[in-house]
């Protein structure tokens, strides 16, 4: 094989993969069907699943031809022979969040997470991993974890990232300092070429008897290319620890070992499909410490890193004031703990020790030689809350503080260490001339800058291109890289010339060549690469859906933008659960792509262009995407993009249905409240009825409810009925929302409550009814209906309005419907938003009673559900803290108890409904025993703990009646 330095493929023959906009290779039934004839058994060409795999974590849109799921690794190799054969373009993926468009293809799109995601072998001897690519870091490390060890690598995707992905982009971390780059932490790597030559990378390039048959012949050929341009590679690559651009050559130098493993790792797929690992893992410390460092400003903190590396740091991070700021607006104060020193830009150094005490002193001596104009050190759930806003910055900074959109596209950059401050500034200066704005935070004690940039990409695309072209002069000029961590892909391999001379891309061509002759594996990226403007996915969203119901004030009134908040980061992928989040319970389920909130949110976008998803909000895939939601709004919260899933569901149904026939359970569980009061009449004969027998299955197949779920049974007298005998107290005026679930089927919580508040010193009042806050009809997308039933809350909400009393909901999801949803669908109605103000949840209104103190619940112990839409909107903080306060011992759950309203009745929905209760809820009831206490506020949640646990759960105000005493406050 000949190659030319100065040309970037030799002249040889070789297949030219199509690329987004060429000829046409198989369609999708062809190349689906060749597929499964090698034994590649999971293969979809569905709209809806190409739609879902277009797009990674970047701008980018590229239309897969298949998406398929490859169960072990022959698979994988089946899958690459046929493209092969039809000279089709192989992309692999792990979970998706390549921010540079690293993994999105058009040819056959290999997602390696679904099936081969095993740590097959923990070695703690050798202190090594055996991983499957589907790996996911945070597995990795939990495996590693009874030993003391860890994967040392953890970006901020770690809990969802994969292994494969992390080699593909050399992904590194907050703790790179301590532990390197995931090419310090690789010790062999089994790779298939896109020559289809499968070998063992790993150390000792060179070395003879290593490789048999074409593999010998593959490494004698990489062997003489390196030794071919030894100067060239000692000059231009490797020459900083961030320089990740390009591919790493200096790996393959003989003072470095001739290592090809570590080579491999950064190549971004581009020459082989990885099918496993042998990794290195990590000694975790035994305490660790963070010294929080205020500067005037980012470039002021870039200043001080390098001088604190003597200190030996773990990590050392920067992080934008402005980014908290978006946090305080966006989750509330109380997200971010109140131990933040002066400044507006800060580095978060953390120090390890083998106790406690010494982490902190390290802490404090790295604190004392910073040169801050303020600092403080901090351990434990403070430590903690402050990584999480920093781990979400990708996120975060999808908006500015404005709350424009902001994106990726030159947000890895990196230079050494000892130019970053004036690199910094000259970026800053830079951002100023362009007119633009972004939100920085990085790596600085590696001198990696990440940063999201408000380019007008829906309206002014052409920015893009201009501004990275001289950020990448800029970077050169400071002798940086490209990409410090996030890989070159279609963002930035256009502009490895400005970092690296001709002859040090023909090496990179020449790589590839020997690799990938047929430029099967990833095309477009490093080598030969698409315009850095090309296949942008916002401006393809031309098309913007009119006549909304809902106002989306946050989004310009657009839905287009709000479906745009997703960048992909996936943080719906990650299970979260255990740090008290919600989101995504249908994915946690299913782990299928389609149920996670940025799945939905991709077939959302091309229901926005119109351009793979076709036939508007009444298409099959928008149905599809959307069946399994379960309108939790977790995501609203958990997303730091602030994806609202629940709010589009309901205007997609909205839309699909209206003016026509509807499901049945929209008619049936969508206007609850008209059934519960028609059978208030008759409570007995409707239980009688609906309990059991022919009659109740009737009904529910009528009404289109899984013949598995029992019906919930009507009380035999109403909340209301009971208060209008109820002797008023005398106090402080208060209204009581009622709300369907409490009148008709729980009016025990509501007479606790009463009692309660009246304790507390309260008269309470009940609106003239009844009335309802039209939660059903929002969730089956019967947003006209709602309205309606929002406008006659309203009215009957005037007379508390107009007294400035307080509103208090018992119901967590009617409550949120008053503190939320109704501002969005009534955007005009000046008492849409005096209600909103006045709506408090009773822990709320507890809490900011004067004098008041809890009962004593000392000996109280057991789990809290709380309900997904208070932990989305209304915040359970107030509750967690009575309870501490009285000396309950209750622990939160997160997660969603499975059931959510009408989803987990409808046919159809029964078996994931029990899957995402067995994701966190029944396992901690169980755990708690037979004896604990489950809190659960939500009537849905105490359904399902009655149906799937046979537990009784408690509302609050249940348990602080029965501890009232005489002598109670009030």
């Amino acid at each position: 094989m000949t190659t030319h330095p100065d040309r970037p493929y030799p002249d040889a023959p070789r297949r030219r993969a199509a690329g987004p906009h060429e000829g046409a290779g198989p369609g999708p039934e062809a190349l689906a069907a060749a597929l499964r004839r090698a034994g590649v058994a999971e293969v979809d060409t569905s709209s809806r699943r190409r739609a879902e795999y277009a797009s990674d974590a970047s701008n980018y849109r590229v239309v897969p031809t298949v998406v398929a799921f490859p169960r072990h690794a022959d698979e994988a190799a089946a899958a690459l022979e046929v493209c092969r054969d039809l000279g089709v373009p192989l992309t692999a993926r792990g979970a998706g969040t390549s921010i540079a468009g690293n993994a999105v293809g058009t040819g056959a799109v290999l997602d390696f997470s679904r099936h081969l995601h095993r740590v097959l072998a923990v070695d703690p001897d050798a202190r090594t991993a055996v991983v499957e690519p589907g790996a996911v870091l945070d597995a990795i490390t939990a495996a590693a974890a009874p030993y003391g060890l860890r994967f040392g690598p953890d970006p901020s995707t770690h809990a969802r990232a994969t292994i494969g992905g992390a080699l593909g982009n050399n992904a590194c971390g907050s703790r790179a300092l301590a532990y390197g780059r995931t090419a310090d932490n690789v010790v062999g790597l089994d790779v298939l070429t896109g020559s289809g030559v499968r070998f063992t990378a790993r150390a000792g390039l060179g070395t003879p008897g290593r490789e048999t048959g074409r593999a010998a012949e593959l490494l004698a050929g990489l062997d003489a290319l390196v030794r071919d341009r030894l100067a060239l590679i000692r000059t231009e690559f490797g020459r900083f620890r961030r320089q990740v651009s390009g591919y790493g050559l200096e790996h393959l130098l003989p003072e470095n070992g001739g290592d090809v493993a570590k080579f491999l790792v950064g190549t971004e797929g581009t020459l082989g499909v990885l099918l496993g690992a042998t990794v290195f893992l990590v000694g975790a410390p035994r305490h660790t410490a963070l010294a929080v460092l205020g500067y005037p400003g980012m470039a002021e903190a870039a200043d001080a890193a390098p001088a604190l590396l003597p200190h030996r740091p773990v990590a050392l991070e920067g992080m934008n004031a402005r980014l908290v700021d978006v946090v305080r607006a966006r989750r509330g104060a109380a997200a971010v703990p109140d131990v933040l020193p002066r400044g507006d830009g800060w580095l978060f150094a953390e120090t390890a020790g083998d106790t406690a005490a010494e982490a902190e002193d390290a802490a404090r001596r790295l604190a004392a030689a910073s040169g801050c104009l303020d600092s403080a050190v901090v351990r434990g759930p403070a430590a903690r809350a402050l990584w999480h806003i920093r781990e979400d910055g990708a996120g975060l900074g999808g908006r500015t503080p404005a709350g424009a959109p902001a994106w990726p596209g030159w947000e890895d950059s990196a230079v050494p260490p000892e130019h970053f401050g004036a690199y910094v500034r000259d970026f800053t200066a830079l951002l100023a001339r362009h007119g633009l704005d972004g939100l920085m935070y990085g790596h600085f004690g590696d001198g990696c800058l990440h940063v999201r940039i408000d380019f007008p990409l829906a309206e002014r695309p052409a920015v893009l291109r201009a501004f990275v072209t001289e950020a990448a002069e800029l970077a050169g000029a400071h002798g940086g890289s490209m990409s410090g961590e996030h890989g070159d892909g279609r963002a930035r391999g256009e502009l490895l010339g400005r970092m690296y001379g001709p002859g040090a891309l023909a090496a990179l061509a020449a790589v590839k060549h020997l690799f990938d002759p047929d430029d099967l594996l990833n095309p477009g990226v490093i080598v030969r690469p698409r315009p850095l403007d090309a296949d942008l996915r916002v401006p393809a969203a031309t098309a913007s859906p009119r006549r909304l119901a809902f106002a989306y004030p946050d989004d310009g009134g657009d839905f287009t933008t709000a479906v745009h908040r997703c960048v992909g980061i996936g943080r719906c992928r990650a299970d979260a659960t255990g740090g008290g989040a919600v989101m995504c319970p249908s994915f946690l389920a299913t782990r299928d792509e389609k149920d996670s909130t940025r799945g939905r949110a991709r077939v959302l976008q091309e229901l926005a262009n119109g351009r793979l998803v076709h036939g508007g909000w009444r298409s099959e895939e928008v149905a599809e995407s959307l069946d399994l939601c379960l309108s939790c709004k977790g995501c609203a919260v958990d997303c730091p993009a602030g994806v609202d899933m629940a709010t589009y569901k309901a205007e997609a149904l909205h839309q699909r249905y209206r003016r026509r026939p509807r499901p049945a359970a929209h008619y049936a569980l969508g206007q609850l409240p008209r059934w519960a009061r028609l059978a208030a009449h008759a409570p007995r004969l409707a239980n009688a009825l609906l309990g059991a027998g022919p009659a109740a299955a009737l009904a529910k197949r009528a009404g289109g409810v899984d013949p598995r779920r029992p019906l919930p049974r009507f009380a035999a007298r109403t909340f209301r009925a009971w208060f209008a005998a109820h002797p008023p107290a005398h106090g402080e005026p208060l209204t009581l929302w009622v709300d369907t679930f409490t009148d008709h089927f729980s009016p025990h919580v509501g007479r606790a409550a009463v009692r309660v508040l009246e304790a507390a010193g309260y008269s309470v009042r009940v609106p003239d009814g009844p009335v309802c806050c039209g939660l059903t009809w929002l969730s089956t997308g019967q947003l006209d209906g709602a309205k309606k039933q929002l406008r006659r809350t309203l009215r009957a909400l005037e007379p508390s309005l107009a007294a400035g009393t307080p509103i208090v909901g018992l119901e967590p999801s009617c409550t949120a419907v008053l503190r939320g949803d109704l501002t969005a669908l009534l955007p005009q109605d000046p008492r849409a938003v005096r209600t909103a103000a006045a709506t408090r949840t009773l822990a709320e209104l507890l809490a900011g009673t004067p004098g008041w103190s809890p009962p004593d619940l000392t000996g109280v112990r057991g789990v809290a559900q709380p309900h997904c839409h208070q932990h989305a909107v209304l915040g359970w903080d107030a509750d967690g803290e009575l309870l501490r306060t009285a000396g309950a011992d209750v622990d939160a759950v997160g997660g969603c108890c499975g059931l959510a309203g009408n989803f987990g009745v409808e046919k159809g929905h029964y078996d994931v409904s029990v899957a995402v209760a067995e994701t966190a809820l029944l396992p901690a009831v169980r755990a708690a025993g037979a004896d604990a206490v489950v809190l659960a506020d939500g009537f849905s949640c105490r359904t399902q703990l009655d149906h799937l646990a046979h537990r009784r759960g408690t509302h609050l105000a249940e348990l602080l009646a029965d501890r009232l005493t005489d002598t109670a406050p009030g």
